[in-house]
C-alpha cells in the first residue's frame, strides 16, 4: 500500500531513488489531511527500495546520565510517530549512539551506521550526517522545517565545536547495546543548547537555485543535497564561527 501524494512530491522534488535520502519528519499536518502514518513510512521504504533510507531516530529525551544505557532495538526514538514506525518496522540496522542515532535500511547501511559510537561528538565525520555529503545523499524535510536540520549539527561540530559542544571536562559516558547483544562505551559531548537560526541556509540555498519545495495537500516538504548544504554552511561558518547563533528579532529555535 502506498500513499501516491507523498510518491508524488519524491518525484517532484527529483529525489533519486538508488540514492541516499535522510528524512526528518513531522506527522501531524499530515494526519490533519487523512493520511496514514504507517503507510507514509511504507511509502518512503518502497520508494528508496533501491538505494538506502535513514531517519533520525533520537533517543535525548530517554537516555541520560542517571539512564545510561542505550538498546538499538529497545530505546524508543523521540522524533516522531514515523520515526518510531520506521524504527520498530522496517530498519535493519539502528546506529549506536545515546542521543542522536540514525536507522536504516537498505545498500548502505552498514557502510553509513557502522562508526556513529566512534566520535565523541554527536554528529561528526563517523556519524550519519558527517558520511552523507560523501555519498552525495539528500536531505528531506518532510512536513517539517529547517530548524530541524540536524546535518548543520555537523558543520557546527567541524569549523567551530568550543562554540557549539560542551567541552570535555563536561564528558558523558554510555553504554550501547546492539541487535546482537554486543556492548560498547560511548564518550560524548552534548551540544550546547542555543538559539540557532537555521533558515539562513535555505536562503542561501534558495538563491543558488539548489533547494526543492514542493507541497503534499498544503504540506510544505523541503529537499536538497547534503553537500550543498554542508558546502555552504562551513563556508558562512568558517568566515563567522557564531553565524548560527540567532541575533534577536530572528526566526529561532533553542537547540
Amino acid at each position: 500500500m502506498s500513499d501516491p501524494a507523498v510518491r508524488t512530491a519524491l518525484e517532484r522534488l527529483g529525489i533519486p531513488r538508488e540514492g541516499v535520502l535522510l528524512v526528518h519528519s513531522a506527522f501531524k499536518a499530515f494526519a490533519r489531511e487523512g493520511h496514514d502514518a504507517d503507510t507514509v513510512v511504507r511509502t518512503l521504504v518502497d520508494y528508496m527500495e533501491p538505494g538506502t533510507l535513514l531517519l533520525p531516530t533520537m533517543s535525548w529525551r530517554f537516555v541520560k546520565p542517571d539512564k545510561p544505557v542505550f538498546d538499538e532495538l529497545q530505546t524508543p526514538s523521540n522524533t516522531g510517530v514515523l520515526t518510531e514506525i520506521f524504527r520498530a518496522k522496517y530498519a535493519t540496522r539502528r546506529s549506536l549512539h545515546p542521543t542522536h542515532s540514525v536507522a536504516g535500511c537498505g545498500r548502505q547501511v552498514d557502510e553509513l551506521l557502522g562508526s556513529h559510537h566512534l566520535d565523541e561528538t554527536p554528529c561528526a565525520w563517523r556519524s550519519p550526517f558527517g558520511l552523507l555529503a560523501g555519498r552525495d545523499g539528500w536531505v528531506l524535510m518532510l512536513g517539517i522545517s529547517m530548524d530541524c536540520c540536524t546535518l548543520i549539527h555537523h558543520v557546527e561540530e567541524m569549523t567551530a565545536p568550543d562554540l557549539y559542544v560542551r567541552p570535555v571536562s563536561e564528558r558523558e559516558t554510555y553504554s550501547c547495546r546492539d541487535r546482537q547483544g554486543g556492548e560498547v562505551t560511548v564518550s560524548l559531548r552534548r551540544h550546547l543548547f542555543l538559539p540557532r537560526d537555521y533558515w539562513q541556509f535555505q536562503d542561501l540555498l534558495a538563491s543558488q537555485g539548489r533547494f526543492h519545495v514542493t507541497m503534499v495537500d498544503g504540506i510544505v516538504c523541503r529537499a536538497f543535497r547534503a553537500r550543498d548544504m554542508v558546502r555552504v554552511a562551513a563556508d558562512l561558518l568558517k568566515k563567522h564561527p557564531d553565524a548560527v547563533i540567532a541575533k534577536p528579532g530572528q526566526r529561532y529555535r533553542m537547540m
